[in-house]
């Protein structure tokens, strides 16, 4: 693996393997230089080279004395330990957090599940769908009198679940740094997924911004805010919500003069959808990319990832990154001294254990 540099530089983590948002909790920390000992179980294969790059990987019998003595070892000496096991299976691993906290105060202990490790249904089965189906989530996406469309797993795993377990565990180093000692984050999707929802419950009651299901102006009620089809079947975007971008891109898409008038009319939102939608089936996807992309119009194309890997802006920015033969997505967020770096993965976790039982 490439020297390691990014901001957290030093930082030693312990990933027990697993899928959903916790191998993307391992992937954020070794972009930004932390050095991640993967443990895995024998005969393990990558599935996600994306998600799975920059590890020292090491095949663990976890059910073996000598594999949890191993576990110990890795942890006395790490700074972050990542688990995504239904609560209680570490415990009866005898590698749980009080045992592992005992051994080492200063151990961020960082537990990424869906339901939390409380709860009626802490120990239940589920999946992004279900997780953000509690929260309130997902009832806002889709159209009205359709069931709602699973947004991917972008909301729940990755939105509420990685970014927020990520969070948690930057947040105990940086209280470690006072008072010495490490804690266990419980980072369930769950509340992840609630606090994604915080702005609207701080705007409850308002029409505009409605969590109703197609409706409100973010759900694509409004024809200012929504997707249209274009001549030649893709797909082009609009956000134009205030009213000097929505002025220029009525004037640079040549619209009719009466959807000038009552933006925020409600009750004609959906007579100038249609409007829009006529004009825009009126030219390709590039044709409007040319008259709109890059003013105040508010205006993307919608594009696949592999449309996406080639526009413009993203290939100036460097936002994809051909690493071993695979594009992958760049480290994010960026660093003005410390800059992260995509890495390569290596079956070496052993030797890693070994010298940071050294000391190094």
């Amino acid at each position: 693996m490439s020297q390691l540099s990014g901001p957290l530089a030093g930082l030693k983590v312990i990933e027990f393997s697993g899928i959903g948002p916790g191998p993307h909790v391992a992937m954020l920390l070794a972009d930004l230089g932390a050095e991640v000992v993967k443990i895995e179980r024998p005969g393990s294969a990558v599935s996600n080279p994306v998600v799975e790059r920059a590890r020292h990987r090491v095949a663990v019998d976890l059910k073996s004395d000598e594999g949890k003595a191993f576990c110990r070892d890795a942890a006395a000496r790490a700074d972050v330990l990542i688990e995504g096991f239904r609560p209680g299976v570490m415990e009866r691993l005898r590698l749980g957090p009080e045992e592992l906290l005992a051994a080492n105060e200063r151990l961020v202990y960082a537990r990424m599940t869906g339901w939390g490790q409380d709860g009626p249904l802490a120990h239940a089965a589920g999946h992004d769908i279900n997780y953000i189906a509690l929260t309130g989530a997902l009832s806002a996406v889709g159209k009205p009198g359709e069931p709602p469309i699973p947004p991917q797993n972008l909301v729940g795993d990755f939105g509420g679940g990685s970014m927020y377990c990520a969070f948690g565990i930057v947040a105990a180093l940086y209280e470690r740094e006072k008072s010495g000692k490490g804690q266990v984050v419980d980072a369930a999707i769950v509340d992840g997924a609630t606090s994604l929802m915080s702005f609207f419950f701080g705007v409850r009651g308002r029409p505009f911004v409605t969590t109703e299901r197609g409706k409100g102006m973010l759900g694509g009620a409004a024809h200012f805010y929504r997707c249209f089809t274009c001549a030649d079947g893709k797909e082009i975007s609009l956000g134009s919500i205030e009213p000097q971008f929505y002025a220029e891109m009525l004037a640079r898409a040549g619209a009719p003069a009466e959807l000038a008038e009552g933006q925020m009319d409600v009750s004609r939102w959906e007579e100038n959808a249609e409007k829009l939608a006529a004009l825009f089936r009126t030219k390709t996807r590039d044709e409007w990319c040319e008259l709109l992309e890059g003013s105040d119009a508010c205006f993307a194309p919608v594009l696949d990832i592999d449309e996406a890997r080639e526009h413009p802006h993203m290939k100036a920015r460097g936002t994809f990154v051909e690493h071993d033969g695979e594009w992958h997505t760049a480290p994010a967020p960026r660093f003005s001294r410390t800059p992260g770096a995509v890495r390569s993965s290596a079956e070496d976790g052993a030797d890693v254990v070994a010298r940071w039982k050294a000391g190094n």
